[in-house]
């Protein structure tokens, strides 16, 4: 916590605004809408039911398809099957790990042929790195198909000095309790367009029509966030640069004490883009090291320090055992080979120099020996 995360709160009860509207909502709307440089924002129950609400609004619906970045968390894609539509999943690619733009045209191109394009992109700004937003936009506009950018793990990250989020027809970001800020939960919603978020805010208030009485002509949800939480959101946002500033002087720290062992490479950054690094990722080239990401997982957590493979590409996922798939070429699939040998090491933005050391040390102790700082 930052310490004004109380102050708003109290305001909350002191006023009576408990319910899922309230000063905080609508101040963390306004503050949110001008961080993120968009026209508008909506603040929701979390990202999940953003992304939901981006794609209703969106028009996509039962026998449609959405193409999804496949190296990314589930969340992402779980809500394209509550509309009762088919996820499309993209490869990576190297430069970025995240959604590849080839790839993406080499999709969009054989579903125009079989005239069954996807009625939107989700692309995801994976571990707060930037994709490359100009091209993946530009892909979309060819196509004409809708872009939601995923920027749940990405808030404050910047793309040409612009934020990530704000490239799309609706951009999300995440209040979980893991993200770089956090209201314990929470999503936030932003475009450029008022109508899309005049009908995501009709839909997350249970649809109810303009009556005096309780009427409703269509399907709607509770997926409104509460005024207590917004004041947490709202404190946390006012420190979010601070956080950032954080999560990069640990992730520098981590490149500075372990680029030099041979076999262990850490996550690009594109030139022009700033990753707010919510994690700390890396490779770890087995036949190089002569270790696996496992086996550092492993000794971490002998020592009580968690640590985690990287996502887990959804294509490779059972719930998702048979859907399509794209690809830059037929001889690699660049997120199984991330998957493979990633690693994400703890990255939080408390973290001292001495719990980065104890991390370094344990890393390598077992990818080089020789290295270890006396």
């Amino acid at each position: 916590m930052s310490g004004n995360e109380r102050m708003y709160v109290e305001q909350a009860f002191e006023t009576n605004w408990i319910a899922p509207l309230g000063p905080n909502v609508k101040a963390l709307e306004e503050d949110f809408a001008r961080y993120a440089g968009t026209k508008g924002a909506l603040a929701v129950s979390s990202g999940t039911s953003a992304i939901h609400l981006a794609l209703q609004v969106l028009g996509v619906g039962r026998g449609d398809t959405v193409f999804c970045s496949s190296l990314t968390f589930i969340a992402s894609a779980n809500p394209i099957v509550y509309q009762g539509a088919e996820p499309v999943f993209i490869d990576s690619e190297s430069d970025t790990w995240n959604m590849s733009p080839k790839a993406l045209e080499i999709g969009l191109e054989a579903a125009k042929k079989k005239r069954m394009l996807p009625k939107a992109v989700i692309l995801v700004h994976l571990f707060g790195q930037s994709a490359k937003v100009a091209e993946i936009l530009d892909i979309c506009r060819k196509y004409k198909v809708a872009l939601i950018e995923d920027a749940a793990e990405s808030l404050g990250s910047t793309y040409k000095g612009k934020q990530t989020g704000s490239f799309g027809d609706i951009g999300i970001y995440s209040l979980n309790g893991n993200k770089i800020i956090t209201a314990s939960g929470g999503g936030i919603l932003v475009s450029d367009n008022q109508e899309l978020l005049d009908k995501a805010l009709f839909l997350a208030t249970q649809a109810r029509d303009p009556a005096i009485h309780y009427q409703h002509s269509s399907i709607g949800y509770n997926y409104r966030l509460s005024n207590i939480l917004a004041g947490v959101a709202r404190a946390q946002l006012e420190v979010l640069d601070d956080r950032i500033k954080a999560r990069r002087c640990v992730f520098n720290r981590y490149k500075k004490s372990l680029e030099a062992i041979p076999g262990i490479t850490f996550m690009p950054q594109l030139k022009d883009t700033m990753g707010n690094r919510w994690l700390t990722a890396l490779l770890i080239d087995e036949k190089i090291t002569g270790i696996s990401p496992i086996e550092i997982i492993d000794a971490l957590e002998a020592e009580n320090i968690e640590s985690r493979p990287v996502w887990k590409p959804l294509h490779l996922q059972p719930v998702f055992k048979g859907s399509d798939m794209f690809t830059e070429t037929d001889e690699e699939c660049v997120s199984s080979s991330l998957f493979e040998q990633g690693l994400c090491l703890p990255s939080g933005s408390a973290m001292t120099e001495t719990d980065q050391e104890r991390v370094v040390a344990i890393v390598k102790k077992i990818a080089a020996p020789s290295k270890i700082t006396q």
